[in-house]
């Protein structure tokens, strides 16, 4: 029988902590998760904050490897996965676990205004075959399943319908729910307060299955203060004011290794920076060319991409902490080739003839729309893109914006021109294609609609010959590099910066684990 305490004497020992907290990790970033809702939006920010008050059925570990979560082991069928459920583990608020929450987190995630739909699109139902098995029947063989499900969290049924949250956030309408600012999860640690862009505070959870698994995490207290300014996020460091910095500015790099005490780490992400182009509306709500779409030519798209300079970006914005990319997902993604991944080079002579054959000799106006605190010199990336493209005519004007406001932009499809940054959890090519490249992707604003990609994407949900599903995904990517719905930039190389009294482990995902982080 499920229990609910939604609140009772379980919570205030829970968040009371220990007696003296004296593991507190201080960090911060530019950027805070824009909600607590963990379907409301798949974004990375997002779901590593998530991660730390949540947990999944499955998740990968510092090295990428998928590893059992809440559920302890996975077989496959024909028509499904069937789940041995992790006993004797409880929400934040002394409830137990059970398939029951398995059944509703995972139709909460295929419904309403939840952001995973593609991750869990392929599932008909959840059988519950008793308190700690379950089946997820799926709409036929589906090799990937355990890779989806490492972002979509587990949630308490009882505490959603005594709160109200049933249903996903819909966060694109600036929804606001009970869940938006409160949590309760199975994860390693539990929120004591939060103050969204000022301040959130977690304490560990003792009573994490993850301790007893040999997690080796010792720190009690969390404290997050995202800091906008590059430059003061660098001095935090510096001063001793934070002990972790997530996204320390590239340029400041050699100057935090040559501190006392301070050193960094980097690795290649699993995320790849690109401008989306919308060709598919009749006429651009930002361009001085009415009556047509200058993006519906792929000659024009073809020449953006040739004026646009990848190796200077990597010189000279990237402190060469990049690799320039011909297409939108990173090496270590299957799908991810040398031969897809070659970069149209810069062309300036051939960015011109192209702009001329398209009709558009003398260029056009359109706007960038640009986050500010999102990604590796997000900012200074669309600056000298803007620069790049006025050699060709186009004249960019450039809003960079919060990504709080930048996002919804795309969801709504309310931009001609922007720049998005993809990364793969599932390190496999559906991911991509299903939302960004299929005609009824969520975060596909570009209009694109190509039958045999839409078909691709259909089919390797459920393909299980590994060679035949491998050649249909690189069938999809020629296709996709033909059209050029996307203007590939690079590959980011992430750097985290930390007080040599800690030791955590950098992950290609970017997502922070305090679970392994170890005050020394």
């Amino acid at each position: 029988m499920k229990k609910s305490l939604i609140l009772g004497a379980s919570v205030a020992a829970l968040l009371a902590g220990p007696a003296a907290a004296e593991n507190v990790l201080r960090w911060t970033s530019q950027g805070d998760a824009l909600t607590l809702d963990p379907h409301a939006q798949n974004e990375g920010p997002t779901i590593a904050m998530n991660y730390m008050l949540y947990d999944t059925l499955v998740r990968r570990d510092a090295d990428m490897n998928l590893v059992p979560s809440l559920a302890e082991s996975w077989e496959a069928a024909p028509d499904g996965w069937t789940m041995k459920l992790r006993q004797g583990v409880k929400f934040h608020d002394g409830s137990d676990f059970t398939a029951e929450d398995v059944a509703f987190s995972i139709t909460r995630a295929r419904e309403g205004a939840s952001d995973f739909k593609e991750q869990a699109e392929n599932v008909a139902a959840v059988e519950i075959i008793d308190d700690y098995t379950v089946k997820l029947v799926t709409t036929g063989p589906n090799p990937i399943l355990p890779n989806q499900l490492t972002s979509i969290f587990m949630m308490d049924k009882t505490w959603a319908e005594a709160n109200g949250v049933e249903m996903a956030q819909d966060f694109k309408a600036g929804e606001e729910t009970y869940a938006v600012r409160n949590a309760n999860g199975t994860g390693p640690y539990a929120l004591v307060s939060r103050a969204p862009d000022e301040k959130t505070v977690l304490t560990r959870n003792p009573d994490w299955w993850g301790w007893a698994a040999g997690y080796p995490g010792n720190i009690d207290t969390v404290e997050y203060r995202p800091i906008s300014n590059a430059a003061t996020r660098v001095a935090a460091l510096l001063s001793g004011e934070v002990d972790f910095i997530l996204d320390p500015p590239l340029q400041d790099l050699k100057r935090i290794d040559g501190a006392d005490g301070l050193g960094y780490k980097t690795v290649p992400q699993v995320r790849t920076i690109f401008f989306g182009m919308d060709q598919g509306i009749a006429e651009l709500r930002s361009s001085d060319v009415k009556g047509k779409n200058p993006f519906a030519d792929q000659r024009v798209r073809e020449a953006m991409n040739l004026a646009i300079d990848k190796k200077a970006i990597q010189r000279v914005v990237m402190e060469g902490l990049s690799f320039p990319a011909g297409m939108i997902t990173s090496p270590g993604v299957l799908g991810n080739t040398p031969e897809q991944d070659a970069v149209r080079e810069y062309d300036l002579d051939r960015a011109k003839a192209l702009m001329e054959e398209a009709g558009y000799p003398d260029g056009f106006t359109v706007q960038l729309d640009c986050p500010n605190n999102r990604y590796i010199n997000d900012e200074a990336i669309c600056q000298a893109t803007v620069s790049m493209l006025a050699r060709i005519g186009v004249k960019v004007n450039l809003e960079a914006i919060p990504k709080a406001q930048h996002f919804p932009k795309i969801a709504n499809r309310e931009t001609d021109f922007y720049m998005l940054g993809w990364g793969v959890p599932t390190l496999d090519s559906h991911y991509v294609f299903s939302y960004l490249l299929d005609s009824d992707g969520s975060w596909n604003a570009t209009g694109y609609s190509n039958l045999l990609v839409d078909a691709v994407t259909a089919a390797i949900t459920t393909e299980t010959d590994i060679p035949k599903r491998t050649a249909m995904i690189d069938m999809a990517w020629s296709q996709v590099a033909a059209d050029m719905p996307y203007i590939p930039i690079h590959h980011q190389v992430i750097a985290w910066a930390m007080s040599d009294a800690f030791d955590i482990p950098i992950a290609a995902d970017d997502r922070l684990r305090v679970a392994y982080a170890v005050k020394k």
